[in-house]
């Protein structure tokens, strides 16, 4: 009998699917919260495997790095939040793979974070290389604003005064957001803005609609997968002047929007994956 756990932060709609997903396909599970876990060096715990869904990125990160240094597979594994969940290292590796991404400049000080904006052109978009559900993202419209922000930003923490300026893409009020499982697209949705705002995010206000994945969009969700090393990873895609452009990975995705939108049971999917790994 395979030992499985799921590594939570706190038990979401999310976590309460897999939970009874795993129970309905008969696949025992165990959880376990992050907030009472130790993990010793000396002692691996009883597990063949883990499904991290911890909310805190840099939780997970480590929490995968001490298991898979123990030799149990987790999902996602340390390389993928590594990479995906660190949005420089992300089109790092989607450049390296033939993914197009938006322009995007790295700048590392106030003064040449405004020349790069002023290269790149305004409006522009600034975001922290770690970060979700929109928070730290600004979207930048001169010189004066770019100043002040870019001031701002060289008190807060180091890894803040990474400078990710993106082009500010004209597109559709929303993105889409495509569910990968095993290397394959399940389902995909359309994130639209909350009115007044220009961030398609379902965490702030945003709203989710199906969408069906032809094969432009399943390809170039592929290959963002297969450059992180997805096994279950959310890809954001954005629709610029008929091309797409990958803007984000999340190894750690939410998936409510999703099943309430296509209504495709990514919990069961995700279960039947990890069985399937189980048996191998």
């Amino acid at each position: 009998m395979s030992r499985f756990a799921l590594i939570y932060d706190q038990i979401r709609f999310e976590e309460k699917a897999l939970i009874r997903a795993a129970e309905e396909l008969g696949l025992s599970i165990n959880p376990l919260s992050s907030k009472t876990l130790v993990l010793r060096s000396d002692s691996p715990p009883e597990l063949d495997f883990a499904l991290i869904r911890c909310i805190s990125y840099f939780r997970g990160l480590h929490i995968a790095s001490i298991l898979n240094g123990l030799n149990i597979s987790t999902i996602s594994s340390f390389f993928t939040l590594n990479i995906a969940g660190n949005k420089l290292f992300a089109t790092s590796a989607l450049l390296k793979h033939g993914v197009k991404t938006p322009k995007t400049y790295i700048a590392f000080t106030p003064k040449s974070a405004g020349e790069a904006a002023e290269s790149l052109g305004y409006p522009v978009v600034l975001k922290p290389v770690v970060g979700s559900w929109g928070r730290l993202i600004a979207l930048i419209r001169d010189s004066d604003t770019a100043d002040a922000i870019f001031e701002d930003r060289s008190y807060m923490y180091p890894l803040y005064q990474i400078y990710y300026l993106q082009e500010f893409v004209e597109k559709p009020s929303r993105d889409i957001r495509c569910i990968m499982i095993g290397g394959e697209p399940v389902a995909a949705i359309y994130r639209y803005s909350p009115p007044g705002d220009w961030k398609t995010n379902v965490a702030i206000g945003g709203r989710a609609e199906s969408c069906e994945i032809n094969d432009e969009l399943a390809e170039i969700s592929i290959k963002a997968s297969e450059a992180v090393k997805g096994e279950f990873v959310g890809v954001d895609i954005m629709e610029a002047e008929g091309r797409y452009l990958v803007h984000e990975i999340n190894p750690t995705p939410e998936f409510k929007a999703t099943m309430s939108a296509t209504g495709k049971n990514i919990a069961a999917e995700v279960i039947k994956y990890i069985k399937r790994k189980l048996r191998r």
